[in-house]
């Protein structure tokens, strides 16, 4: 299902797009998909959110992506990570993954002023990739 086009061309950006939609319309309740449009609160809230992408892998790793990176290469997902350790954030770390083992692209839209203080954790960067087990 994910592939070079899906990331680069429509499909991606469509997923971004439904994500702030979904946040501002419940936000502004009153309006609906075609009254919004025409609402410049509304537009401005929606210019002002922000978008987390998670992308999981079927190792049960994930990482979240800041940026695509812009490679020659079309056969893999190559992206700027947002890494969760302190000491990963000094400089970019840019991840590679091969498009069949991408199993689940996650998108949050949120606006500055109700970021939650409690971000989901990535797991990315984890030594071994949670299976479900636990211990004790």
């Amino acid at each position: 299902m994910f592939n070079y086009d899906w990331f680069h061309s429509v499909a991606f950006h469509q997923q971004c797009d439904e994500a702030k939609a979904r946040c501002a319309l419940k936000r502004f309740k009153q309006l609906d998909r075609t009254t919004a449009e025409q609402d410049e609160a509304f537009q401005n809230f929606f210019g002002e959110l922000e978008v987390r992408t998670l992308i999981y892998l079927r190792d049960g790793f994930s990482y979240e992506m800041r940026e695509l990176a812009e490679v020659e290469s079309k056969s893999h997902l190559t992206f700027e990570c947002e890494p969760v350790e302190e000491q990963y954030k000094v400089g970019a770390f840019i991840v590679t993954v091969p498009f069949e083992e991408i199993v689940r692209v996650e998108v949050f839209a949120v606006h500055p002023s109700e970021k939650p203080g409690d971000m989901p954790q990535i797991t990315g960067f984890r030594n071994q990739p949670d299976r479900g087990e636990h211990k004790g």
